[in-house]
């Protein structure tokens, strides 16, 4: 299978680090979104993104410009009918993923490989609401997408070996990311340890052993992370932190995957990180830090 033109549904943080990351890789990309006002907000911040870039001289103005011009707005699912491979990125809704995957298998050719970015939810599942389950893989990117060079290649239960080969050479050959193949459970590799360390870190703030900004710095100094557990929450999304855990400690009935109290309140209270300019730190529209 030949990759030139791949569909990126829900621009997002990860929908929008998805999007730029493979236009810079020269592939052309069909960005989707609920609404148009969403997917202009999409575009301008992969253009703010490009800005910060263009600021560090790391890209020239003509590749910010040729970067831009292989992300095309699209905001009809079934205009990526023609897509090599299409992907995923909206919330942690199960329900609404399966009706994307409905919608996708739809319109889409049955060659076309269908993707899905989750973090913890069922591949089995989503293909279940699909005619050709065997073309339907979890590809999960981590954040930030353009820094962190490894994929997790999810296999559902009825995914063909056809799928699981043709997605591990996109993403080894066309994306040059390392691929590491993951058999379905909930929280897959990454996102169950991550998730067991921010919550062990949230305890810890809790119980006021240290400071939310020494408790990041013991991880960030000491065991050279890029980020410290609660700014990576704050990143992540709270909501989706908590949404994840509440996720594991159903399927897993084990008292270590329990949410902090912690946690709660500050979903609960809205403050939710990044995405709401405050969480465990301040943040500015643009994601920096104040």
């Amino acid at each position: 299978m030949f990759f030139k033109k791949i569909g990126v549904i829900g621009g997002g943080t990860m929908g929008q680090g998805i999007a730029e990351m493979l236009a810079v890789k020269g592939l052309d990309v069909l960005l989707v979104e609920q609404s148009p006002e969403k997917l202009d907000h999409a575009y301008e911040m992969i253009e703010t993104s490009l800005d910060k870039q263009l600021e560090k001289w790391a890209i020239t103005q003509a590749e910010k410009k040729l970067i831009l011009s292989r992300i095309h707005k699209v905001t009809h699912l079934a205009e990526l009918s023609a897509c090599d491979m299409v992907i995923e990125t909206i919330s942690e809704d199960l329900e609404a993923k399966k009706l994307v995957f409905a919608e996708l298998d739809r319109v889409c050719p049955s060659s076309i490989i269908l993707a899905s970015n989750t973090s913890t939810l069922s591949l089995t599942e989503m293909a279940s609401s699909t005619k050709y389950p065997e073309r339907v893989i979890g590809m999960h990117f981590i954040h930030p997408v353009s820094k962190v060079d490894l994929v997790e290649i999810i296999r559902g239960l009825k995914t063909s070996d056809t799928t699981f080969n043709e997605t591990k050479r996109f993403v080894e050959e066309v994306v040059q990311k390392k691929g590491i193949m993951v058999y379905e459970s909930p929280g897959f590799v990454t996102s169950r340890m991550i998730c067991l360390l921010i919550n062990e870190a949230l305890h810890e703030l809790q119980e006021g052993v240290a400071s939310a900004e020494d408790i990041d710095s013991a991880m960030r100094i000491g065991y050279n992370f890029q980020y410290g557990p609660l700014e990576m929450a704050d990143r992540f999304g709270l909501d989706s932190i908590l949404a994840a855990l509440e996720r594991m400690f159903r399927e897993f009935g084990d008292i270590k995957y329990r949410p902090s109290v912690l946690l709660k309140k500050m979903v609960r209270a809205g403050h939710l990180g990044v995405k709401s300019g405050v969480g465990f730190f301040k943040y500015d529209k643009d994601g920096d830090r104040l």
